[in-house]
């Protein structure tokens, strides 16, 4: 009787007290001629019976007493090629190496396995050699993961911050509809050109979620004290409170000489910032960045002293034109509806109405100020204060770029700041 020819694994049903393969085998085929001359009832309990012998499942039980069986060989293994010592050795590697990827190691066995023999870390023997230099990269691979499961690595570290002001600020995004005034994203935006190397104009930007109400300040550089300087240039002429920031991670904002800053000016202020991997967060300046710096000046390259001052000129003009005379919509309200077979989101928009207008209407001004503003408004011409903000776009390209190698003096650019009143009223009204 040959039994070789017999997949020994199918149908078998688990048993710890059945025979071994060979004895049930062996056992079954005695019963073959018996089987095959049986009625129903003897049949039956003549499988029962082997059932419980052999844990072979009924059906192929039937199978091997008609001789209907075919052979399915199982895989076919590899013996162990390798052994403890090429295992030894590719721990010592990883080591040594702080368990870089085996697409690393592989190519760079012989050499690493030398250098660490004459370091006197291993014995490369005539037999470990031989293994390195037929060992494939996918059993590399394999045995890597083996070894090194248990092995620490070394403790890397990034680079801590300067402060931990970062960890402190919350991480969140200013709601949409939010109901008062006095809430800023602010962002910085880079005229750096197509390169970034040396001392170029930045933008800063301040815009207030509730109103839309923005403020806009170049500088030279991104130095606290350009930054602080910009920041109180705005304050002095903002017309309401400072409640809430909201930047971007950035550096320029989040480091003990701007905190100490704000601390001085604005008490109590609230601090938030943007989410990692979320940049909807500061979706409204990020807007403004668009309309009112991208769309007025482009990408081009600002790097003088009189291309700074003749920006913040220029951002006195927007700052009129923008918060007084361009009217914006805003968010009402959203709604959750199915079209289409999809899930969308339907939004809606109330009447168009200026930042000032909204700002007014919020009712956070003063009687002096809401007066003031008021004849800012009545003695400005918009369609004048357009001509003049492209006349200043004209005269602000034609000023040269910085010479190489020269340096720019920052602090030219820092000029005396005006009262709250007049700085209000910095920009001469277009009707002259």
């Amino acid at each position: 009787m040959v039994l070789s020819n017999v997949n020994v694994t199918e149908g078998i049903v688990p048993n710890k007290h059945r025979m071994s393969s060979a004895s049930s085998l062996e056992l079954v085929f005695s019963h073959r001629e018996e089987y095959q001359a049986a009625g129903r009832k003897e049949r039956g309990a003549l499988l029962a019976s082997l059932k419980g012998d052999t844990g072979y499942n009924e059906k192929y039980i039937i199978r091997l007493l008609h001789g209907k069986y075919k052979h399915h060989p199982g895989p076919k293994r590899r013996g162990r090629h390798y052994g403890a010592v090429l295992d030894d050795a590719l721990r010592v590697i990883f080591e040594t190496h702080d368990g870089i990827c085996a697409e690393r190691v592989h190519p760079k066995l012989i050499e690493m396995a030398e250098h660490a023999d004459a370091d006197g870390e291993l014995v490369l023997t005539p037999e470990l050699r031989k293994q390195l230099e037929t060992v494939s990269l996918s059993t590399v691979r394999r045995r890597w993961r083996q070894v090194t499961q248990d092995e620490p690595r070394l403790l890397r570290r990034r680079p801590r911050p300067s402060n931990d002001i970062r960890r402190q600020i919350p991480m969140r995004r200013i709601p949409w509809d939010e109901q008062s005034p006095g809430h800023f994203e602010v962002d910085l935006v880079h005229h750096s050109g197509p390169s970034a190397q040396g001392d170029y104009v930045h933008t800063l930007q301040m815009v207030d979620v509730k109103t839309g109400w923005s403020e806009l300040r170049a500088v030279l550089g991104r130095s606290y004290r350009v930054i602080g300087h910009a920041f109180d240039a705005i304050l002095l002429r903002l017309p309401f409170e400072v409640i809430e920031l909201h930047p971007d991670n950035g550096s320029e904002f989040f480091n003990d000489h701007l905190m100490r800053f704000w601390g001085d000016r604005v008490p109590g202020l609230s601090w938030s910032g943007s989410r990692p991997y979320h940049k909807n967060d500061n979706r409204f300046v990020e807007q403004r960045n668009g309309d009112l710096v991208r769309g007025y000046l482009g990408n081009d390259r600002l790097d003088t002293v009189r291309q700074t001052q003749a920006l913040n000129e220029l951002y006195d003009l927007i700052w009129l034109y923008f918060n007084f005379f361009q009217p914006v919509r805003r968010l009402a309200s959203k709604e959750f509806v199915q079209a289409d077979g999809r899930n969308r989101v339907k939004r809606h928009f109330d009447t168009a109405a200026t930042p000032y207008e909204r700002l007014r209407a919020s009712g956070v001004l003063s009687t002096a100020t809401t007066d003031r503003l008021d004849q800012l408004y009545r003695d400005t011409n918009p369609r004048q204060l357009r001509r003049r903000i492209y006349a200043q776009i004209d005269q602000l390209f034609a000023l040269p770029g910085a010479r190489p190698g020269i340096t720019e003096d920052i602090f030219e650019t820092l000029t005396p700041y005006l009262p709250r009143k007049e700085a209000a009223l910095s920009v001469t009204s277009a009707n002259e």
